[in-house]
């Protein structure tokens, strides 16, 4: 049995879709428009405005007028906490359309869509909301010491960084979305946010929804287009203050040279090759967790548990059930019920994905499981459990981004804190075991910006989460979120 659109979702899919810039909906300068595919049929969902260059100066100018001179920097934290809280609800309101929306255009699951990915939108700009009166700044005491018998007044403040571009990924669209505007709207800034090409719809309708709230024109605009064009030109832009970027770390290098024209300040959340860790004493729902570590949203998650670590003594019984549970798994349209698993979100990502399935299979890693492409129809590649490899494959040390686990087994701890940091990235960690003393001291050696003890895929917007080495700069979600949005001024009176 499939989902039945609603009529508010066939309309908005229907109709050729704007950007949104200065609080109005309006066409490409260039006229252009591109398709939106359906990844589980790969035929043509909607058609959306193509933003380049003038595009976003046009936007960078009204976030930049609505920044100097609206009314938004004006209003009393308090009124702008509410009107953040207000989007939050509009959210839950209109949470059946927005996970349809989702569905249909990433591909996920409906189901999880709307049990997840809604509620936690609605719940960042919540959380958030409340941060808008609590960004405070200090008195300091100073000595001054080459000034003997001089009495000073000290303070800081903590002031918007102004205009802040933002450039969202295709994974979690409407979920990323929140995570980046709502720190920067409860800071003060006006924003000019750039959703992926792949999935442009729920931050088309998103926009809808943040107007309704009462955020004033140009605060917040929505400009739809291709990475190399209106992503380059956001990031590159000199009346830009800070670049806010999700996605792989190829392209957070190409983000940071491109900001360093006018030096903005630059926060990245990027890729990872995440080490998940069962050990022998570990409880028997490891197995299952080991599973959903890697095949949650289809491995399209830069935190997946990719690379999966079982003590010599439990590897096969760990690995044989993460398989069983992969072959189980039912894959579908995201609008099907019973759907456990989508599609991935695009072409190129299918191409991508069996690409390196294909390397491994040429390098002598043995499918256990799964290994190839599912149906002939749409973006669909089987869960995959791999044995046999070596730390030098690409499968192992590159990022595939899909359903795709490579495991090994290990024998002590030290041993396996050396392998799980073995790697470019550090963006998360799991550990498996009934030893919580050993699941601390290991947390402790790992280099990753978040580990889960006896748990994985945890996420609360009071939590921090960004990463290590190459997996970014700075934390999303959580106070620190905050800081990011920021620039600490002091201010000195001579009494």
């Amino acid at each position: 049995m499939t989902v039945t659109l609603d009529r508010s979702v066939e309309e908005f899919i229907g109709a050729p879709r704007q950007m949104f810039i200065n609080g109005q909906w309006s066409q490409a300068a260039s006229g252009k428009t591109f398709d939106t595919p359906n990844p589980a049929t790969g035929e043509t969902l909607a058609r959306v405005a193509e933003g380049d260059a003038e595009d976003i100066n046009r936007a960078v100018k009204a976030a930049r007028k609505a920044f100097e001179e609206g009314p938004w920097s004006r209003m009393t934290p308090s009124e702008r906490g509410r009107i953040i809280w207000r989007i939050g609800d509009l959210i839950l309101a209109h949470t059946d359309e927005l996970a349809q929306l989702e569905s249909l255009d990433n591909g996920k699951p409906f189901v999880i869509a709307r049990a997840a990915d809604v509620p936690l939108a609605a719940d960042l700009f919540h959380y958030m909301a409340g941060w808008a009166t609590k960004i405070e700044g200090n008195t300091i005491n100073i000595s001054v010491p080459y000034m003997p018998g001089a009495n000073f007044h000290s303070y800081t403040l903590r002031e918007p960084v102004g205009v802040v571009g933002q450039i969202i990924p295709w994974n979690f669209p409407l979920l990323m979305a929140a995570w980046k505007l709502g720190p920067a709207l409860a800071a003060g800034n006006c924003v000019v946010l750039k959703p992926a090409e792949q999935t442009p719809l729920s931050a088309l309708k998103l926009a809808e929804l943040i107007a309704e709230a009462g955020v004033p024109e140009g605060v917040v605009n929505v400009v739809t287009g291709f990475g190399e064009t209106a992503g380059a030109a956001l990031a590159a832009h000199d009346d830009v203050d800070k670049v806010a970027f999700t996605g792989s770390t190829e392209v957070g290098k190409l983000i940071v040279a491109a900001a360093a024209g006018n030096l903005k300040k630059v926060t990245l959340e990027l890729g990872g090759k995440s080490p998940n860790i069962v050990f022998d004493d570990a409880d028997p729902a490891a197995i299952e967790g080991a599973a959903s570590a890697i095949f949650f949203n289809h491995g399209q998650c830069c935190v997946a548990g990719s690379r999966l670590f079982v003590q010599q003594s439990r590897f096969d019984e760990v690995v044989d059930g993460v398989a069983e549970i992969a072959k189980s798994i039912k894959l579908g349209s995201g609008l099907d019920e019973g759907t456990q698993m989508g599609p991935l979100v695009s072409d190129e990502q299918f191409r991508r994905v069996t690409g390196y399935l294909e390397s491994g299979k040429e390098d002598g890693a043995t499918a256990v499981t799964g290994g190839g492409r599912f149906g002939d129809r749409g973006y669909f590649v089987e869960p995959t459990v791999l044995t046999n490899t070596h730390p030098s494959m690409k499968i192992v040390r590159e990022e595939i981004f899909g359903p795709v686990v490579v495991a090994a087994p290990f024998s002590d701890l030290d041993e396996i804190a050396a392998a799980a940091n073995d790697t470019e990235y550090g963006l998360g960690a799991g550990i498996w075991t009934k030893d919580i003393s050993k699941a601390h001291a290991l947390a402790k050696k790992i280099r990753a910006g978040t580990v889960w003890i006896n748990c994985y895929n945890v996420f609360d917007a009071s939590l921090p989460f960004g990463g290590y080495k190459q997996s970014g700069w700075g934390r999303e979600m959580g106070h620190e979120a905050l800081e990011a949005y920021a620039e600490v001024k002091a201010v000195t009176a001579q009494l």
